[in-house]
């Protein structure tokens, strides 16, 4: 299925973030980290051309601030859309990342604590958050600016992308990065760029 080109935002530092605790559902207010984070996107945007673009957001806290300070003189309106909640963990929303007791992988830095997402009792998984993403992106009305989470987001590209799931783990992620997605191809974006 060919996509009209999309900007994908993850929302800025939050406290829960710098607490290494798991969110999912819940909410945290962004961090004065997160807060520059949302700055410097609006700043990478502001040197693209985004006439016509639609802005959407997930409805969760973190992400509508961050899409209010990243989109500040940029876009009109921000439409927000369930769909680009983050992934739903279940039993651990709210947990400390090394609370839950189960099987880990050695090394559970950064990208290979993904896993965590998949396993979480009573969450949503995998394959479940790729059929809402899919589901959002296939209503897309043309060029847009998608506001969201970390997971949410990894999902939303390898969609784009028309990559396997078990691949969201060699996307690149970060928080208050811009990635710019045309044609099947992902560009990483940088304030001069």
């Amino acid at each position: 299925m060919a996509f009209p080109p999309v900007y994908i935002l993850r929302h800025g530092q939050t406290v829960w973030n710098a607490e290494n605790r798991i969110q999912g559902a819940l909410d945290s207010a962004l961090t004065a980290q997160g807060r520059a984070q949302a700055k410097a996107q609006n700043s990478i945007l502001a040197r693209r051309d985004l006439s016509g673009v639609t802005a959407f957001c997930s409805p969760q806290g973190r992400a509508f601030h961050t899409a209010s300070i990243a989109l500040d003189g940029l876009c009109a309106r921000i439409q927000t859309d369930a769909r680009l909640a983050e992934i739903g963990v279940g039993q651990w929303t709210g947990m400390l990342r090394d609370d839950p007791v189960i099987d880990r992988p050695e090394d559970e830095s950064g990208e290979s604590a993904l896993d965590l997402y998949e396993r979480a009792p009573g969450g949503e998984g995998f394959a479940a958050l790729r059929r809402r993403c899919a589901s959002f992106l296939a209503d897309l009305p043309g060029p847009s600016v998608l506001v969201t989470h970390g997971i949410t987001s990894r999902m939303l590209r390898l969609v784009l992308l028309d990559r396997d799931t078990s691949e969201i783990a060699l996307l690149p992620g970060g928080q208050g990065v811009v990635f710019y997605l045309e044609n099947g191809v992902q560009t990483k974006l940088s304030i001069g760029a």
